[in-house]
């Protein structure tokens, strides 16, 4: 693989977070190879390149989700490390790495209304009424206000990509993916959805890392990094 950014910039190595790829993929293939991404706290960094060039690869392995992924039959693995503020998340399981993730199809629980899926999220450290509490502040910041008794298949795409985002914030990450969170909406909802999902994300000031095929999607033209298929492997910090 090739690695080519727009631009490099270079923090310190105890905030945010900070991943060395020496190598990912099947033992007989590798679909990256020598890749380091530095991504600060508030700071979003855009993962762009041809399907297949391992993008949700590489969120798979800081989200620690890689043992759902295969090449043919071949399961993937990680060589390298992902630090989160100062610490290192390869070996841990993904429910205690902190990492939120969101994904192109909202994936709301189809069971639950809208106020239970967003209180499936809230962490179980207050009384029901602080989580409940907490849920309300959701939906009005997600622009719900009055619908968390909906079906979430009541709900229009915009509304239920807002859900989505919201649902990963309450589980307060310390770091946040979010796989092609746009494609499924048209172009319209798309350019009134960027602006609200960037605001939230830098307001929590936690390090984000975003895949997408849409240049328009790029939240900041300074962080921006171009996978493309090669031969030759380069190290980018």
């Amino acid at each position: 693989m090739t690695y080519t950014p727009q631009d490099g910039l270079h923090h310190g190595m105890n905030d945010g977070l900070h991943v060395h790829i020496e190598r990912l993929g099947s033992a007989h293939h590798a679909l990256v190879s020598g890749l380091r991404l530095d991504v600060p706290p508030g700071a979003i960094l855009t993962l762009m390149g041809p399907s297949g060039c391992g993008k949700s690869s590489v969120l798979a392995s800081i989200a620690g989700t890689l043992v759902s992924v295969s090449e043919g039959l071949q399961p993937l693995q990680l060589q390298g490390s992902v630090q989160l503020n100062g610490r290192e998340l390869s070996t841990l399981p993904t429910h205690q790495r902190g990492v939120g993730l969101v994904f192109q199809d909202a994936l709301l629980f189809p069971h639950m209304t809208v106020a239970e899926n967003l209180l499936f999220a809230v962490p179980a450290n207050g009384n029901n009424a602080q989580r409940q509490a907490r849920v309300q502040q959701a939906l009005q910041e997600a622009e719900l206000t009055g619908m968390g008794e909906r079906d979430p298949s009541t709900l229009s795409g915009g509304q239920r990509a807002r859900v989505a985002l919201m649902r990963a914030l309450l589980a307060e990450p310390k770091a946040l993916l979010l796989d092609e969170p746009f494609s499924k909406l048209d172009a319209a909802l798309r350019a009134q959805m960027r602006p609200w999902v960037f605001a939230h994300v830098r307001e929590r000031r936690i390090p984000v890392v975003l895949v997408t095929h849409d240049e328009q999607d790029v939240a900041d033209p300074q962080r921006v990094l171009h996978l493309t298929a090669a031969e030759e492997s380069h190290t980018h910090v």
